[in-house]
């Protein structure tokens, strides 16, 4: 995993949390120096680790995406810097590591009152999605589903409310894409929307406004209407509902980490198993025998 410009406390031990883990091979992209100042400071040993020595973030991340190009990493990781610092070296048209999907973030959560594992998408890159961005964030999500292990995920389509209606916009959205799952334009998934979100994780409110739904009030991916109402879900539910959260991007040639320096370690080393996931989902060729789709007893 080639990390760009581990600099600070959170993405190096973090990147370092995810290596003892067995989970991550580190390439660390950043000036020599100070990482390696950073690492005494910490008390972390680096010394196992490739280390690709660049003078600033920005050449960091250019030469991150880079070795992912050359086949040198199978998976890149923010250090810190700015998200857009990273995205726009993966997004280059010459240079990058885009593809013709659209790319999206997925929070993949473990909410406390919630039976299983919640994909919300997306919170972190597209600002207003189009109904074809969405698409491609709805078969994104479906993919990280299947590579969890969750064979036909529950995709429910948030609005504000459950009925179709051109005063709400994205309810229009969510009937579209529904539909578009029925032509078979959405594949390995079962979508149903406009729903709310109570309506998407409560069987007892599907109960009360009687909605009858496979997906209703058991939802394994939510879709949001846009990034300020996915982001502020995942932060009321990570600091207020004690939900612990792993962040993927996804729609480029190899899973990206995308971090956050409010992120503990252990997110870090939550995202890189996501990630690991993801690769390792895809080398299979699709065939991914772990079913983490539903919470043991006990927790």
């Amino acid at each position: 995993m080639a990390v760009a410009h581990p600099c600070d406390e959170p993405s190096l031990a973090g990147t370092a949390a995810a290596a003892r883990a067995g989970l991550i091979e580190p390439i660390l992209v950043g000036p020599e120096g100070r990482i390696r100042a950073l690492a005494s400071t910490l008390d972390i040993d680096i010394g196992g680790y490739r280390l690709v020595d660049q003078p600033h973030s920005h050449a960091a991340a250019e030469r991150a995406v880079a070795l992912v190009r050359a086949g040198e990493a199978a998976a890149l990781m923010k250090g810190s810097l700015h998200t857009d610092e990273l995205m726009e070296e993966v997004m280059r048209k010459e240079t990058g590591i885009r593809t013709g999907r659209r790319i999206s973030h997925v929070f993949v959560m473990d909410v406390p009152s919630y039976p299983k594992p919640l994909l919300i998408t997306d919170a972190a890159i597209n600002i207003a999605p189009t109904l074809d961005d969405k698409a491609d964030i709805v078969r994104n999500a479906i993919e990280l589903a299947h590579a969890l292990g969750i064979s036909r995920p529950k995709v429910a389509v948030l609005s504000a409310v459950e009925t179709v209606t051109s005063r709400l916009p994205s309810t229009i959205d969510a009937a579209a894409l529904c539909k578009m799952a029925d032509r078979g334009q959405i594949l390995g998934g079962l979508l149903d929307g406009p729903l709310a979100l109570d309506n998407a994780i409560s069987r007892e409110a599907c109960a009360i406004k009687q909605i009858d739904s496979p997906v209703a009030g058991d939802a394994d991916i939510l879709v949001v209407p846009d990034l300020e109402a996915g982001n502020m879900l995942a932060k009321e539910l990570t600091f207020l509902a004690g939900a612990d959260a792993a962040g993927i991007v996804l729609g480029a040639r190899v899973p990206i980490v995308l971090t956050s320096r409010a992120d503990s370690a252990d997110a870090h080393a939550a995202s890189c198993a996501i990630a690991v996931l993801c690769a390792s989902h895809a080398a299979r060729g699709f065939d991914w025998p772990v079913d983490l789709g539903q919470r043991p007893a006990g927790g």
